[in-house]
Protein backbone atom coordinates (compact mmCIF):
# COMPACT_ATOMS: atom_id res chain seq x y z
CA UNK A 1 0.00 0.00 0.00
CA UNK A 2 1.32 3.46 -0.85
CA UNK A 3 2.72 5.41 2.05
CA UNK A 4 0.66 8.38 3.12
CA UNK A 5 1.91 11.49 1.38
CA UNK A 6 2.42 14.94 2.75
CA UNK A 7 -0.24 17.45 1.63
CA UNK A 8 0.33 18.45 -1.99
CA UNK A 9 -0.55 21.68 -3.69
CA UNK A 10 -2.72 20.97 -6.77
CA UNK A 11 -1.26 21.95 -10.12
CA UNK A 12 -2.13 25.54 -10.97
CA UNK A 13 -4.51 26.16 -13.85
CA UNK A 14 -5.89 29.30 -15.47
CA UNK A 15 -8.96 27.45 -16.80
CA UNK A 16 -12.42 28.02 -15.50
CA UNK A 17 -13.99 25.10 -13.59
CA UNK A 18 -16.29 24.37 -16.53
CA UNK A 19 -13.23 23.64 -18.68
CA UNK A 20 -11.94 21.00 -16.31
CA UNK A 21 -12.82 17.31 -16.29
CA UNK A 22 -12.56 14.69 -13.59
CA UNK A 23 -11.80 11.06 -14.38
CA UNK A 24 -11.80 8.19 -11.91
CA UNK A 25 -9.86 4.97 -12.51
CA UNK A 26 -9.74 1.80 -10.44
CA UNK A 27 -6.91 -0.76 -10.51
CA UNK A 28 -7.71 -4.37 -9.71
CA UNK A 29 -4.52 -5.25 -7.80
CA UNK A 30 -4.32 -3.12 -4.64
CA UNK A 31 -0.92 -4.56 -3.64
CA UNK A 32 0.66 -2.82 -6.65
CA UNK A 33 -0.44 0.65 -5.62
CA UNK A 34 2.66 1.24 -3.48
CA UNK A 35 5.19 0.84 -6.33
CA UNK A 36 2.80 2.51 -8.79
CA UNK A 37 2.31 5.66 -6.71
CA UNK A 38 5.88 5.68 -5.36
CA UNK A 39 7.21 6.47 -1.93
CA UNK A 40 5.22 9.39 -0.52
CA UNK A 41 3.34 9.43 -3.88
CA UNK A 42 6.47 10.69 -5.65
CA UNK A 43 5.45 9.13 -8.99
CA UNK A 44 2.08 10.87 -8.87
CA UNK A 45 3.79 14.17 -8.07
CA UNK A 46 5.98 13.84 -11.19
CA UNK A 47 2.93 13.13 -13.37
CA UNK A 48 1.05 16.06 -11.84
CA UNK A 49 3.93 18.44 -12.40
CA UNK A 50 4.65 17.40 -15.98
CA UNK A 51 1.04 17.19 -17.18
CA UNK A 52 -0.56 19.99 -15.16
CA UNK A 53 -3.18 17.79 -13.53
CA UNK A 54 -4.16 16.98 -9.96
CA UNK A 55 -4.27 13.34 -8.88
CA UNK A 56 -5.85 12.14 -5.67
CA UNK A 57 -5.43 8.51 -4.63
CA UNK A 58 -7.43 6.44 -2.18
CA UNK A 59 -6.76 2.73 -1.90
CA UNK A 60 -6.68 1.28 -5.42
CA UNK A 61 -8.55 4.21 -6.98
CA UNK A 62 -7.30 7.45 -8.47
CA UNK A 63 -9.16 10.60 -9.49
CA UNK A 64 -7.49 12.83 -12.09
CA UNK A 65 -8.55 16.44 -12.64
CA UNK A 66 -7.46 18.87 -15.35
CA UNK A 67 -8.11 19.65 -19.00
CA UNK A 68 -9.41 16.70 -21.02
CA UNK A 69 -6.22 16.02 -23.01
CA UNK A 70 -3.92 16.10 -19.97
CA UNK A 71 -6.27 13.91 -17.95
CA UNK A 72 -6.32 11.33 -20.77
CA UNK A 73 -2.53 11.40 -20.94
CA UNK A 74 -2.20 10.96 -17.19
CA UNK A 75 -4.57 7.98 -17.33
CA UNK A 76 -2.54 6.41 -20.17
CA UNK A 77 0.71 6.93 -18.26
CA UNK A 78 -0.65 5.33 -15.08
CA UNK A 79 -2.19 2.45 -17.07
CA UNK A 80 1.10 1.76 -18.85
CA UNK A 81 3.12 1.83 -15.64
CA UNK A 82 0.56 -0.42 -13.95
CA UNK A 83 0.82 -2.90 -16.87
CA UNK A 84 4.55 -3.04 -16.34
CA UNK A 85 4.10 -3.88 -12.66
CA UNK A 86 1.54 -6.55 -13.53
CA UNK A 87 4.13 -8.08 -15.87
CA UNK A 88 6.51 -8.35 -12.90
CA UNK A 89 8.86 -5.52 -13.78
CA UNK A 90 9.97 -2.81 -11.36
CA UNK A 91 9.73 0.94 -11.92
CA UNK A 92 12.41 3.56 -11.50
CA UNK A 93 12.32 7.38 -11.92
CA UNK A 94 13.44 7.09 -15.55
CA UNK A 95 10.42 4.94 -16.34
CA UNK A 96 8.06 7.60 -15.00
CA UNK A 97 9.67 10.43 -16.96
CA UNK A 98 9.86 8.26 -20.08
CA UNK A 99 6.18 7.28 -19.95
CA UNK A 100 5.19 10.95 -19.59
CA UNK A 101 7.40 11.97 -22.52
CA UNK A 102 6.02 9.21 -24.75
CA UNK A 103 2.46 10.21 -23.93
CA UNK A 104 3.14 13.65 -25.44
CA UNK A 105 3.97 12.39 -28.94
CA UNK A 106 0.88 12.58 -31.20
CA UNK A 107 2.52 10.34 -33.81
CA UNK A 108 2.32 7.35 -31.44
CA UNK A 109 -1.07 5.67 -31.37
CA UNK A 110 -2.99 5.38 -28.09
CA UNK A 111 -2.17 1.70 -27.54
CA UNK A 112 1.57 2.25 -27.90
CA UNK A 113 1.41 5.28 -25.59
CA UNK A 114 -0.57 3.44 -22.95
CA UNK A 115 1.64 0.37 -23.13
CA UNK A 116 4.93 2.25 -23.22
CA UNK A 117 5.30 1.71 -19.48
CA UNK A 118 5.52 -2.02 -20.03
CA UNK A 119 2.46 -3.51 -21.73
CA UNK A 120 3.27 -6.93 -23.21
CA UNK A 121 2.12 -6.18 -26.77
CA UNK A 122 3.88 -2.88 -27.33
CA UNK A 123 6.55 -2.37 -29.99
CA UNK A 124 8.40 -0.28 -27.40
CA UNK A 125 9.79 -3.32 -25.60
CA UNK A 126 12.80 -5.59 -26.22
CA UNK A 127 13.21 -8.84 -24.29
CA UNK A 128 16.64 -10.31 -23.53
CA UNK A 129 17.78 -13.13 -21.26
CA UNK A 130 18.65 -10.81 -18.37
CA UNK A 131 16.12 -8.00 -18.66
CA UNK A 132 13.29 -6.41 -20.56
CA UNK A 133 14.12 -3.00 -22.01
CA UNK A 134 11.27 -0.50 -22.33
CA UNK A 135 11.41 2.68 -24.41
CA UNK A 136 11.88 5.87 -22.41
CA UNK A 137 11.39 8.52 -25.10
CA UNK A 138 9.25 8.97 -28.21
CA UNK A 139 12.26 8.48 -30.50
CA UNK A 140 13.15 5.27 -28.67
CA UNK A 141 9.67 3.92 -29.44
CA UNK A 142 10.20 4.61 -33.16
CA UNK A 143 13.79 3.33 -32.99
CA UNK A 144 12.75 -0.01 -31.48
CA UNK A 145 10.15 -0.38 -34.21
CA UNK A 146 12.74 0.44 -36.90
CA UNK A 147 15.17 -2.09 -35.42
CA UNK A 148 12.66 -4.84 -36.17
CA UNK A 149 11.49 -3.62 -39.58
CA UNK A 150 14.37 -1.99 -41.52
CA UNK A 151 17.52 -3.44 -43.05
CA UNK A 152 19.81 -0.49 -42.25
CA UNK A 153 19.25 2.02 -39.44
CA UNK A 154 21.23 5.19 -38.74
CA UNK A 155 20.89 6.32 -35.11
CA UNK A 156 22.15 9.86 -34.50
CA UNK A 157 22.31 11.79 -31.26
CA UNK A 158 24.21 12.53 -28.05
CA UNK A 159 25.54 9.98 -25.60
CA UNK A 160 22.98 8.58 -23.19
CA UNK A 161 20.01 8.44 -25.56
CA UNK A 162 20.14 4.64 -25.87
CA UNK A 163 21.34 4.36 -29.49
CA UNK A 164 23.89 1.57 -29.01
CA UNK A 165 22.26 0.01 -25.96
CA UNK A 166 18.96 -0.61 -27.73
CA UNK A 167 20.73 -1.87 -30.86
CA UNK A 168 22.68 -4.42 -28.79
CA UNK A 169 19.45 -5.44 -27.02
CA UNK A 170 17.69 -6.06 -30.35
CA UNK A 171 20.75 -7.93 -31.65
CA UNK A 172 20.80 -10.22 -28.61
CA UNK A 173 17.03 -10.73 -28.91
CA UNK A 174 17.39 -11.87 -32.53
CA UNK A 175 20.41 -14.07 -31.80
CA UNK A 176 18.58 -15.89 -29.00
CA UNK A 177 15.46 -16.21 -31.18
CA UNK A 178 17.54 -17.67 -34.01
CA UNK A 179 16.61 -15.09 -36.66
CA UNK A 180 20.32 -14.29 -37.10
CA UNK A 181 23.29 -16.62 -36.72
CA UNK A 182 25.75 -14.15 -35.20
CA UNK A 183 26.37 -10.65 -33.94
CA UNK A 184 29.15 -8.47 -35.28
CA UNK A 185 29.86 -5.39 -33.14
CA UNK A 186 32.43 -2.87 -34.32
CA UNK A 187 33.72 0.63 -33.82
CA UNK A 188 36.66 2.65 -35.19
CA UNK A 189 39.77 2.66 -33.00
CA UNK A 190 40.07 6.45 -32.76
CA UNK A 191 41.43 8.11 -29.64
CA UNK A 192 38.96 10.57 -28.12
CA UNK A 193 41.07 13.71 -27.79
CA UNK A 194 44.03 12.19 -25.92
CA UNK A 195 47.04 10.12 -26.94
CA UNK A 196 47.14 6.74 -25.27
CA UNK A 197 50.57 5.81 -26.55
CA UNK A 198 51.75 2.22 -26.86
CA UNK A 199 49.33 -0.36 -25.47
CA UNK A 200 50.89 -3.64 -24.25
CA UNK A 201 49.63 -7.15 -25.05
CA UNK A 202 48.35 -8.99 -28.10
CA UNK A 203 45.92 -7.59 -30.68
CA UNK A 204 42.88 -8.28 -28.47
CA UNK A 205 44.49 -6.44 -25.56
CA UNK A 206 45.23 -3.45 -27.81
CA UNK A 207 41.75 -3.02 -29.25
CA UNK A 208 39.56 -4.06 -26.30
CA UNK A 209 39.76 -0.64 -24.57
CA UNK A 210 38.08 0.91 -27.62
CA UNK A 211 35.35 -1.76 -27.62
CA UNK A 212 34.60 -1.81 -23.88
CA UNK A 213 31.18 -0.08 -24.18
CA UNK A 214 30.00 -2.89 -26.47
CA UNK A 215 31.12 -5.53 -23.96
CA UNK A 216 29.31 -3.65 -21.18
CA UNK A 217 26.05 -3.68 -23.12
CA UNK A 218 26.38 -7.40 -23.91
CA UNK A 219 26.94 -8.35 -20.28
CA UNK A 220 23.82 -6.35 -19.42
CA UNK A 221 21.74 -8.44 -21.84
CA UNK A 222 23.14 -11.96 -21.38
CA UNK A 223 24.52 -13.98 -18.45
CA UNK A 224 28.32 -13.74 -18.32
CA UNK A 225 28.87 -17.41 -19.12
CA UNK A 226 26.74 -17.09 -22.27
CA UNK A 227 28.65 -14.04 -23.43
CA UNK A 228 31.98 -15.85 -22.96
CA UNK A 229 30.73 -19.01 -24.69
CA UNK A 230 29.29 -17.15 -27.66
CA UNK A 231 32.44 -15.02 -28.00
CA UNK A 232 34.56 -18.19 -28.00
CA UNK A 233 32.35 -19.89 -30.60
CA UNK A 234 32.25 -16.85 -32.88
CA UNK A 235 28.50 -16.28 -32.52
CA UNK A 236 29.41 -12.88 -31.11
CA UNK A 237 32.31 -11.04 -32.69
CA UNK A 238 33.63 -7.72 -31.44
CA UNK A 239 36.23 -6.16 -33.71
CA UNK A 240 37.64 -2.79 -34.76
CA UNK A 241 36.35 -1.37 -38.02
CA UNK A 242 39.60 -2.12 -39.88
CA UNK A 243 38.88 -5.85 -39.52
CA UNK A 244 35.70 -5.56 -41.62
CA UNK A 245 37.45 -4.99 -44.95
CA UNK A 246 37.01 -7.74 -47.54
CA UNK A 247 34.19 -9.54 -45.72
CA UNK A 248 30.53 -10.24 -46.58
CA UNK A 249 28.38 -10.69 -43.48
CA UNK A 250 25.29 -12.83 -44.09
CA UNK A 251 22.60 -13.76 -41.53
CA UNK A 252 24.19 -11.36 -39.04
CA UNK A 253 23.16 -8.43 -36.89
CA UNK A 254 25.89 -5.84 -37.45
CA UNK A 255 26.40 -2.75 -35.29
CA UNK A 256 28.87 0.07 -35.89
CA UNK A 257 29.29 2.30 -32.83
CA UNK A 258 30.97 5.75 -32.72
CA UNK A 259 30.39 5.96 -36.47
CA UNK A 260 31.05 9.71 -36.51
CA UNK A 261 34.76 8.79 -36.35
CA UNK A 262 34.76 6.99 -39.69
CA UNK A 263 35.89 8.56 -42.94
CA UNK A 264 33.58 8.44 -45.98
CA UNK A 265 35.68 5.62 -47.48
CA UNK A 266 35.55 3.60 -44.25
CA UNK A 267 31.79 4.07 -44.02
CA UNK A 268 31.29 2.92 -47.62
CA UNK A 269 33.47 -0.12 -46.91
CA UNK A 270 31.42 -0.97 -43.82
CA UNK A 271 28.00 -0.52 -45.40
CA UNK A 272 28.92 -2.75 -48.32
CA UNK A 273 29.66 -5.67 -45.96
CA UNK A 274 25.88 -6.20 -45.82
CA UNK A 275 24.81 -9.74 -46.78
CA UNK A 276 21.62 -11.79 -47.15
CA UNK A 277 19.46 -12.07 -44.03
CA UNK A 278 21.38 -9.37 -42.16
CA UNK A 279 20.48 -6.18 -40.33
CA UNK A 280 22.87 -3.25 -39.84
CA UNK A 281 22.74 -0.42 -37.28
CA UNK A 282 25.08 2.59 -37.48
CA UNK A 283 25.25 4.67 -34.27
CA UNK A 284 27.02 7.96 -33.71
CA UNK A 285 26.95 11.53 -32.45
CA UNK A 286 27.63 14.04 -35.26
CA UNK A 287 28.70 16.62 -32.65
CA UNK A 288 31.47 14.44 -31.15
CA UNK A 289 33.83 13.85 -34.07
CA UNK A 290 37.40 12.95 -33.00
CA UNK A 291 38.90 12.88 -36.50
CA UNK A 292 41.68 15.38 -37.37
CA UNK A 293 39.24 16.96 -39.84
CA UNK A 294 35.71 16.77 -38.35
CA UNK A 295 34.18 17.87 -41.65
CA UNK A 296 35.27 14.53 -43.16
CA UNK A 297 33.03 12.40 -40.95
CA UNK A 298 31.69 9.40 -42.86
CA UNK A 299 28.52 9.34 -40.76
CA UNK A 300 27.24 12.74 -41.90
CA UNK A 301 28.26 11.92 -45.47
CA UNK A 302 26.38 8.60 -45.45
CA UNK A 303 23.20 10.08 -43.97
CA UNK A 304 23.15 12.81 -46.62
CA UNK A 305 23.50 10.27 -49.41
CA UNK A 306 21.34 7.43 -48.10
CA UNK A 307 18.58 8.86 -45.92
CA UNK A 308 15.93 8.55 -48.63
CA UNK A 309 16.99 5.10 -49.86
CA UNK A 310 14.29 2.43 -49.48
CA UNK A 311 14.94 0.05 -46.56
CA UNK A 312 17.03 2.59 -44.62
CA UNK A 313 15.71 4.40 -41.52
CA UNK A 314 17.28 7.40 -39.82
CA UNK A 315 16.55 8.14 -36.15
CA UNK A 316 17.59 11.47 -34.64
CA UNK A 317 17.76 11.77 -30.85
CA UNK A 318 17.99 15.11 -29.05
CA UNK A 319 19.64 16.10 -25.78
CA UNK A 320 16.19 16.23 -24.18
CA UNK A 321 15.96 12.45 -24.70
CA UNK A 322 19.06 11.54 -22.68
CA UNK A 323 17.92 8.70 -20.40
CA UNK A 324 20.80 8.79 -17.94
CA UNK A 325 20.60 11.09 -14.94
CA UNK A 326 18.57 14.22 -15.91
CA UNK A 327 21.59 16.45 -15.33
CA UNK A 328 23.40 14.67 -18.20
CA UNK A 329 20.79 15.98 -20.64
CA UNK A 330 21.19 19.49 -19.29
CA UNK A 331 24.99 19.25 -19.61
CA UNK A 332 24.70 18.09 -23.24
CA UNK A 333 22.31 20.93 -24.06
CA UNK A 334 24.62 23.48 -22.45
CA UNK A 335 27.64 22.27 -24.42
CA UNK A 336 25.97 21.79 -27.80
CA UNK A 337 23.39 24.57 -27.98
CA UNK A 338 20.76 24.26 -30.72
CA UNK A 339 20.76 20.84 -32.46
CA UNK A 340 22.61 20.54 -35.76
CA UNK A 341 21.53 18.53 -38.79
CA UNK A 342 23.71 15.53 -39.64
Amino acid sequence: MAKKSAPRVPARSTMQPADRVRLEHEFDRPHLMGPLFGQYDENLIVIERELGVHISARGNKVAIEGDAESVARARDVLAGLYNRLVAGRALDPGDIAGAVAISADPSLDGLTRADAGGGPATLATIHTRRKTIVARSPTQVKYIEALSSHDVIFALGPAGTGKTYLAVAQAVNQLVAGTVDRLVLSRPAVEAGERLGFLPGDMKDKVDPYLRPLYDALYDMLPAEQVERRLASGEIEIAPLAFMRGRTLASAFIILDEAQNTTPLQMKMFLTRFGQGSRMVVCGDPNQVDLPNPAMSGLADAVRKLEDVEGIATMRFSASEVVRHPIVGRIVEAYEGPPKDA
